[in-house]
């Protein structure tokens, strides 16, 4: 049928009828006051002729008189897609011919510029998208608004927001003109306006049931027309909530703080690598004497600080530790949250979570950095060669073995704690780098300290960079073929042996572990898939200026940072004679052990590429046997649930299609809340606004400096194009980033902490760097002219 009642449709009908005229129809099934209407399907607009005489006959139905005409994509009103306000809507459209009209301009409108730009934003495929339209009679509002279920600036999932505005309510669809605010939280609402109490009462109890039918938060159009009677326009779900914390037996609020962004990671893990993502980060807590429940939120990794928050003895620690390890965002939100009184210490209660290390593990950390500062060189030797060893014996013993024993290999992979002669000279690095600040107060700035530390020896992320900066330069013979060639043409020339060689056997024999997003098992290693390195090199090859050739710039922030140094400990002695040497000491042994930070989680990425290359043998050989569709379906399982399908034959073809959809979805998500309660509230969205420099963009330094240059943001580094002297703009950086930075003026990003991976390369080039700047890549387009001004923890834009 081309023409359909709304009362026949279903929620089943989508592909028939678009989101949007199925969702009105559940909404008359559930019982809800709903306009009376008619879709014109997508059937219709397949054969792109209107059925002009079933319209004419539905139109007279329904009194012909004034309807409202309103899209209905195959594509609109989803949980993972609204489109809202992408296709076109008519109001008070009369009679037969203006219908036609409007019916014709909402089909036409699924292929505006706005329409086609969201379907490209969130990974539509064009050909996947039909048209339906709604036509409604048209209800004369005296009050009209919309109802969110839940909070959609908080996340709070216990709080229902009510917009509304007299007359037909388009001051509150598109956000012109005065609103009236309410905000329930429990059973009376904040605010006054245009709505009574009743009414209020009314809408309250609409949400109510519609969120509990739908199965999730709604974003509800209403209004209240002369009679005082409601009409429900439209319901659909909102789409931009991040996921719930799981739900717990606690009757009070738990407080969950994001971990990925210390790793540089904002994208989801796949669930193949949350399992040992949690290891890891769990291994990183009670290094220092936490132990906190890590679980998944969203495909990201959230610590469960509840009980640390409310531990007398334990909350004394957590605001340092956001500040020093997690960065300023989450140390904001901790202070907010130690300071509601649903988190106020509890004595007495139970201290699961916490805990200091045992005293045989303080010994060993005692000694063990105590021997590093003793004899750096030594220590650092002892560190690669058991790099070396782990990487040895991360290969997988010879010779052909069954499904089965493959995963018990990936089992038996321990990652979750290192050896001694990896872990202390790394903490001692980092204390040497640390404690300086806090011993020469005023006597040297942050950013002189930074500048000690810029072109760090022994660093194995920059070692790795100048590595491939070399074989750009080996590269140049050829650099018409690489600079108009795409990536994956070029990875896949490498891989059937069709390019010249420039080199890349060597660099991926030796980096081929590494890849952006490295510490989730489930992504793909540089030497799986080439093309992020020949798009990178690709970037290099654009410098011409020799000045600005990266190891230049490397050697020059060595040189400025042994100047430095000699300067800062002088005048450190003088003033202040004891700090001043064991400052100078420290420095000094930073210059030697914190560039090894980098080797520790090298080290691992050994284990973690060999352990994915078990597991995709194991995913080729359930996808023969048709239990996967392919064999990298693997890394949407956990280990239990590929075992479950190696020894039992189970099919999880459905539920890794479900997975892969979430984790597409959660891959367009642009921001990830550093903080949430188990209600959802997004704690940083409940921050005040930050006061600062007017036309500024407020951060924090990571890397002393100031630059100025045009503006590149950039969403994934493997198709990223970088020009020599451009400011790079990011969501994060992790080490799979940092060869952008050999050519980058300066660094913004949305996340972060100064001890993180990204800005300790940084300050190691010696490009400035600001940190923790809110919607960053919202804010900053490509081309802006941009000042980063570290001292200032300022970002200035000049569009």
């Amino acid at each position: 049928m081309r023409v359909i009642a709304l009362s026949d449709l279903t929620r089943d009908m989508i592909d028939t009828v678009g989101g949007k005229a199925a969702g009105l129809g559940e909404l008359i099934r559930l019982g809800e006051r709903v306009p009376e209407g008619f879709c014109v399907t997508a059937a219709a607009h397949d054969s792109d002729v209107l059925p002009e005489a079933e319209i004419e006959a539905a139109y007279r139905r329904l009194g012909a008189g004034p309807v409202a005409v309103r899209s209905s994509a195959t594509t609109e009103d989803l949980p993972d897609a609204s489109s809202a306000g992408m296709q076109d809507t008519y109001l008070d459209v009369t009679g037969t011919a203006d219908l036609l009209s409007a019916i014709e301009k909402c089909r036409h409108s699924l292929h505006t510029a706005r329409a086609v730009a969201y379907r490209d934003a969130h990974g539509i495929d064009h050909r996947t998208v039909r048209m339906a339209v709604v036509v409604q009679r048209m209800v004369a509002p005296a009050v009209a608004g919309v109802l969110f279920t839940a909070n959609p600036v908080t996340g709070r999932r216990t709080e229902m927001v009510v917009e509304a505005a007299a007359g037909p309510g388009a001051s509150v669809v598109d956000g012109t003109g005065h609103v009236d605010r309410y905000v329930f939280d429990g059973p009376e609402p904040s605010g006054h306006g245009t709505l009574t109490a009743d009414q209020l009462d009314e809408l309250r109890q609409v949400g109510d049931r519609l969120q509990r039918h739908l199965d999730g938060p709604q974003d509800v159009e209403w209004a209240y027309d002369r009679d005082g009677v409601l009409w429900v326009l439209q319901a659909r779900p909102i789409t931009t909530l991040f996921p719930l914390p799981p739900a717990t037996d606690d009757p009070e609020p738990r407080l969950y703080v994001e971990f990925g962004h210390v790793q540089g990671m904002l994208r989801p893990v796949t669930p193949m690598g949350m399992s040992t993502l949690r290891s890891l980060v769990a291994a990183m807590l009670a290094s220092i004497g936490l132990r906190a429940e890590v679980t998944d939120i969203g495909g990201r990794l959230y610590g469960d600080l509840t009980d640390l928050a409310r531990d007398p003895s334990a909350r004394k620690r957590l605001v340092k530790l956001m500040a020093v390890d997690f960065g300023p965002r989450a140390q904001a939100v901790v202070e907010r949250a130690l300071a509601d009184p649903r988190f106020a210490p509890r004595p007495g209660r139970r201290k699961r979570g916490t805990g200091g290390p045992a005293a045989r593990t303080a010994l060993r950390a005692l000694v063990g950095v105590i021997r590093a500062l003793a004899r750096p060189e030594a220590a650092r030797t002892r560190l690669f060669r058991e790099v070396e060893r782990l990487a040895a014996e991360s290969v997988p013993p010879p010779g052909p073995r069954t499904a089965a024993e493959r995963l018990r290999f990936v089992r038996e992979q321990d990652t979750s704690d290192g050896p001694d002669e990896i872990v202390w000279p790394i903490v001692a690095g980092m204390l040497a780098a640390t404690l300086p600040g806090h011993l020469l107060g005023k006597v040297a700035g942050r950013d002189e300290i930074d500048r000690v530390l810029g072109g760090m020896p022994h660093n194995v992320t920059i070692e790795m960079d100048l590595a491939l900066w070399r074989v750009a330069e080996r590269a140049r013979a050829h650099a018409d073929l690489l600079l108009t060639t795409p990536p994956d043409e070029l990875a896949d020339r490498y891989r059937r042996g069709t390019l010249p060689d420039i080199g890349m056997a060597a660099f991926l024999d030796r980096y081929g572990h590494r890849a952006v997003a490295e510490v989730d098992l489930g992504v793909p290693r540089w030497d799986e898939d080439p093309a992020p390195v020949f798009a990178m090199i690709a970037n290099y090859l654009r410098v011409t200026d020799p000045e600005q050739a990266p190891d230049r710039r490397f050697a020059r922030a060595a040189a400025v940072a042994e100047a430095t140094l000699a300067d800062v400990v002088t005048r450190a002695r003088r003033r202040r004679p004891v700090r001043g040497r064991l400052a100078g000491f420290l420095l000094r042994r930073a210059r030697s052990l914190a560039g090894l930070r980098e080797a520790g989680k090298f080290a691992g990425l050994y284990r973690l590429r060999a352990m994915r290359r078990e597991l995709l043998l194991v995913g080729a050989e359930l996808a023969d046997g048709g239990l996967l569709a392919q064999a990298d379906d693997i890394m949407f399982l956990t280990l239990d649930e590929a075992t479950e399908a190696v020894r039992q034959g189970v099919d999880h073809r459905p539920i890794v299609a479900a997975r892969r959809a979430v984790h597409r979805r959660e891959l367009r998500r642009r921001t990830v809340p550093v903080a949430l309660l188990s209600d959802g509230t997004d704690l940083e969205a409940v921050l005040p606004a930050p006061t600062g420099t007017a036309g500024a963009l407020r951060g924090v330094g990571a890397a002393a400096g100031v630059a100025t240059g045009p503006a590149r943001v950039v969403d994934d580094p493997a198709t990223a194009h970088l020009e020599p002297g451009e400011i790079l703009v990011a969501p994060t950086t992790d080490p799979g980033w940092t060869p952008l930075f050999l050519t980058a003026a300066g660094l913004v990003t949305e996340t972060g902490a100064v001890m993180a991976h990204g800005p300790t390369v940084a300050r190691e080039y010696g490009i400035p760097a600001v940190i923790c700047v809110p919607d960053a890549t919202r804010l900053i387009r490509t081309g802006d002219i941009v000042t980063v001004d570290a001292a200032a923890g300022t970002v200035t834009v000049t569009p």
